[in-house]
């Protein structure tokens, strides 16, 4: 499977974009939508681009509770953002630089790193607020918009190339080796006026969200002390959204008119940072490290501190530790999903078919809509072959999550499971359909509609989705 970058790079080079490559700098003025040439359906066009590579990258992390964190986070931040009608996606980044970087038409990525040097979901979700504002003003939209291109393939593309820079700018400049390709680099960095704009924006999300405004330049601090200590110079965040002490105080004084309100931290926010310690680097240290602060009772949350060293053992197969830490939490912690999913998780490592189904039944009736219980009991299911069991949880379940690729992907494994090919492929094809795969979605329909099985009612459903779908293919090349 290709790596994120190396996709990127690919489409970059396929749509012959390095040798005509000229950027203007009269960018529009700022605020004013109709200056851009990119219209909202381009903008979706650019995101869903990006999002089939993001569904199939191994730099992004494919954790269902992560991912439906930031991805809930970063909703509670739209619905306060001048445009929440906007849809987002948001995405965890496998990587331990501090980075987050948005795209147009809503999509955002978050390094690993970033949410590790968060002091607080505050602090997080400060940065989030300032990509969204860089989002619903659409800076990068107009940055692309002021160039003159010859097709939308073209535009989107490009925005595919600022995707790696963005993520990476090291292996940006690196790749990107003609002196037309560079100049994709040296645009990278926002204008002063989209900083500060983006800065204010990203305030006025945090207050209206409910958190505690002073995370913002506390954070932009932290960064900014950081860079003197950072090897190679300052984090990619600073890279490419330059940080001035102009800047920083900027924020801070608009901070200061602001009412003071303490906003705790989530426990879900805990969680999700444990989780990533807990799998980040050398397991014996994760470990270590978790039993100090639990020993030296350093910590926020003694809940989170327990869940992490779980998670290590865990991830070590300390499985009779492992128990140990969820006995504790399922003791002194309120109950919690993400609690329930490890206690299963553990049975299956264990290789205890029967106590992890009892295990998943029993929390998803506590959490009947959660989607990482919901994935995990489908999973274990398909791991002893009840096909059955498998498709009849993800039919009950469907209506929650109509456009979750993974549901298909289980009804195509267990469809297979029993032989039946038409429905297989067909599950398959929506699958593919909901990763913005297209092309084979239609594929794997036109597979459908070839089986040798499959009833009337069936092949006629089929035949009629792929009917839909090749009219789709022509919209999109118009």
């Amino acid at each position: 499977m290709m790596k994120l970058n190396t996709i990127v790079i690919t489409v970059l080079l396929a749509t012959n974009l390095v040798a005509n490559l000229a950027w203007a700098n009269d960018l529009p003025e700022l605020g004013d939508v109709s200056q851009t040439v990119l219209s909202p359906l381009q903008e979706q066009a650019i995101a869903e681009q990006i999002l089939r590579d993001v569904a199939i990258s191994d730099d992004v992390v494919q954790d269902s509770e992560i991912t439906a964190y930031l991805q809930a986070l970063g909703s509670r931040l739209v619905a306060s953002s001048p445009d929440n009608q906007l849809k987002f996606n948001f995405f965890v980044v496998q990587d331990n630089s501090i980075n987050a970087f948005a795209m147009p038409g809503g999509v955002v990525g978050v390094h690993t790193g970033l949410i590790l040097a968060s002091n607080s979901e505050s602090e997080l979700a400060s940065v989030l607020g300032h990509e969204i504002g860089h989002v619903t003003q659409h800076h990068l939209a107009r940055m692309l918009a002021s160039q003159k291109y010859d097709t939308f393939k073209n535009i989107a593309g490009i925005a595919l190339a600022l995707l790696v820079a963005r993520a990476n700018p090291q292996l940006a400049s690196g790749a990107l080796t003609t002196a037309s390709a560079v100049g994709v680099q040296n645009q990278l960095d926002y204008t002063r006026e989209h900083e500060r704009e983006a800065d204010r924006i990203g305030l006025q999300i945090l207050e209206s969200g409910g958190f505690d405004v002073r995370a913002m330049p506390a954070f932009f601090t932290t960064l900014q002390r950081g860079t003197r200590f950072a090897e190679g110079g300052a984090p990619s965040f600073l890279r490419t959204h330059p940080l001035t002490s102009e800047r920083i105080a900027d924020v801070a004084n608009r901070v200061e008119l602001m009412p003071y309100k303490q906003v705790p931290d989530s426990v879900e926010f805990q969680y999700v940072r444990a989780k990533l310690l807990a799998n980040n680097g050398a397991v014996e240290t994760n470990i270590q490290v978790f039993e100090q602060n639990i020993r030296e009772r350093r910590y926020s949350n003694a809940a989170a501190e327990h869940y992490g060293l779980a998670v290590a053992y865990v991830r070590k197969n300390a499985f009779a530790q492992a128990e140990k830490e969820i006995a504790w939490l399922k003791q002194n912690a309120p109950i919690h999903p993400m609690i329930e999913n490890l206690s299963a998780r553990l049975q299956v490592a264990k290789n205890n078919p029967q106590l992890a189904a009892k295990q998943y039944a029993a929390a998803l009736k506590l959490f009947p809509d959660n989607r990482a219980l919901i994935y995990g009991y489908a999973d274990h299911f398909l791991a002893i072959k009840q096909a059955d069991s498998a498709i009849k949880l993800i039919k009950e379940k469907q209506n929650l999550y109509p456009d979750d690729a993974y549901f298909y992907d289980v009804l195509a494994k267990a469809y297979n499971m029993q032989n039946k090919i038409l429905l297989s492929q067909q599950a398959l094809g929506e699958a593919y359909y909901r990763k913005y795969n297209l092309l084979r979605a239609i594929e794997q329909m036109e597979l459908a509609t070839k089986a040798g099985d499959g009833d009337f009612y069936q092949k006629s459903i089929v035949e009629a989705r792929l009917k839909e779908l090749r009219r789709m293919q022509v919209d999109v090349k118009k």
